[in-house]
C-alpha cells in the first residue's frame, strides 16, 4: 500500500461538511455517539471493531455506559487523510442502521 499523505486544511473542511456530527480536534475528527443503554453501546463498538478490522484502519475509542467516542487519525501521515473520513463515513452508516 502506498503511503498517505495528511490532507490539507481547505480539503479537510472540505469532507468534514459532508459528515453530520464530527469535529476537527487537531489532528482528528471525533464525534460522540449514544444509546438507550451499555448493551446497545457495546453492540455499536463490536460492529465498529469489524468495520475497522476490515478496514485495516482502527479509530480510537472510549466507551461509557450509553455512548462511545470515536476518533480517527492517520498516525503514519501525521494527520488526516482520505481514509480517516472513509471510515467515520462507513461508521456514520452503521449508526444509521
Amino acid at each position: 500500500m502506498a503511503p498517505l499523505n495528511a490532507l490539507h486544511d481547505s480539503e479537510i473542511a472540505t469532507r468534514l461538511a459532508t459528515l453530520d456530527g464530527w469535529a476537527r480536534h487537531a489532528t482528528r475528527i471525533v464525534k460522540i455517539f449514544r444509546f438507550a443503554n451499555y448493551y446497545e453501546t457495546m453492540a455499536f463498538v463490536n460492529a465498529v471493531a469489524w468495520i475497522a478490522h476490515r478496514s485495516d484502519h482502527h479509530p480510537d475509542l472510549e466507551v461509557g455506559y450509553n455512548h462511545c467516542t470515536v476518533s480517527f487519525t492517520t498516525h503514519d501521515a501525521g494527520g488526516l487523510t482520505a481514509r480517516d473520513f472513509d471510515g467515520a463515513a462507513k461508521i456514520d452508516a452503521l449508526f444509521s442502521l
